[in-house]
């Protein structure tokens, strides 16, 4: 076998087709045609002139940079950048051209990059992979963050308010009892931090999975109840009414998907913000319902609403109403993650008398027999 026809088998074996160009628009074909190119020129005799700009239109361009790359006589390669094609059949192929001069012939390659392809996409797929476990964390940390504000801020202000209502009073029965309250707030404050530095990775770990297990499912109405004794000195002080739409049945069971303590935090946070622009002598008013297979439960104020700047960010980070007291912005954004990781959905509504209403959908809770 001659050293010629050795080159001619290997560019095959390699899928890259060598074509000489004999005039600006026609080749011809050199050594043996791999057979991916076979396909798409079953009805041609590949030996006589081709026209690869006709058969593959992205040539088109390529073939006018590589002709002045040609009438140059560099040295080296010009590449025309990946392309599909897909042939007869119906088979999708990944192609790239090039140009180079030998011994003063024009010659162009076309390669099926098939396999460099697909190292392409598994990179592609492995960093959006990387992205998407970057964001996850971020995401968890955003959250722990959030938890670590919002228990060490909702403890400050049960302490503030109880002595405020204490200052008010002269030490008799009353004022004893919410000194209790302002005594037990600072333990459970204590608590609290030392839990927090001891157990920092054990809360990463909890929020990987936000409590799914049926047997453990929480009672949404308990949990309802829970926030709205923990918050009546702050809405009493302040002159708002919290309370319990009077149409729930408090007879029956209202489990649902999610776990009690962050349930909690979900609907404190809701009630906070009802609470931080809710006017004196107004009311918040909290309901459950039962929608097919879920329960909502809502929060509905008496406030001036939602501005429409903010309306399209209210899930997001940070987001925060103008010339609002709210904190730093994540209240509304641990809502929504944690209520979308438990199979539900968040939202707001303007009400036609004012004010506005937030609620959240979970599942029901499937208990086993």
């Amino acid at each position: 076998m001659s050293e010629e026809s050795i080159i001619d088998e290997l560019f095959a074996a390699l899928n890259v087709v060598v074509l000489e160009r004999l005039e600006y628009d026609s080749f011809k074909l050199i050594g043996t045609a791999p057979v991916w190119f076979v396909q798409f020129y079953r009805d041609t005799d590949l030996q006589q002139q081709l026209m690869p700009g006709q058969k593959f239109p992205v040539l088109d361009n390529f073939l006018i940079d590589a002709e002045a790359f040609w009438q140059k006589n560099q040295s080296g390669r010009i590449k025309s950048g990946l392309w599909t094609e897909t042939d007869l059949s119906g088979q999708e192929f990944y192609l790239e051209a090039s140009a180079v001069c030998l011994n003063e012939k024009k010659i162009l390659l076309i390669a099926s990059n098939y396999k460099e392809h697909q190292f392409l996409l598994q990179k592609a797929r492995e960093n959006s992979l990387n992205y998407y476990n970057l964001l996850k964390e971020i995401q968890k940390k955003e959250v722990l963050i959030h938890c670590i504000v919002h228990d060490l801020a909702g403890q400050l202000t049960g302490i503030k308010y109880c002595f405020e209502l204490l200052s008010l009073q002269n030490l008799n029965s009353k004022a004893q009892e919410y000194l209790n309250i302002g005594k037990k707030q600072c333990q459970k404050q204590e608590t609290l931090i030392r839990e927090i530095l001891d157990a920092f990775a054990a809360e990463i770990e909890t929020l990987e999975g936000l409590g799914n297990d049926p047997q453990q499912a929480p009672d949404a109405l308990a949990c309802v109840l829970e926030v709205v004794n923990a918050l009546s000195p702050v809405f009493f002080l302040n002159q708002i009414d919290l309370r319990l739409q009077i149409d729930v049945d408090k007879t029956r069971e209202w489990k649902v998907v999610g776990e009690k303590s962050r349930l909690e935090r979900t609907i404190t946070n809701l009630v906070e913000n009802a609470y931080r622009h809710s006017p004196p002598n107004s009311a918040v008013t909290i309901g459950i319902a039962e929608e097919g297979d879920f329960m909502t439960i809502a929060v509905d104020d008496m406030g001036s609403g939602i501005e429409p700047e903010i309306a399209t960010t209210l899930f997001q980070k940070f987001s925060q109403g103008k010339n609002r007291p709210g904190r730093i912005g994540l209240g509304l954004y641990f809502c929504r993650i944690t209520v979308e990781q438990w199979g539900g959905s968040i939202g707001y509504k303007t009400n036609s008398q004012g004010g506005a209403q937030f609620w959240f959908r979970l599942p029901k809770a499937i208990l086993g027999e």
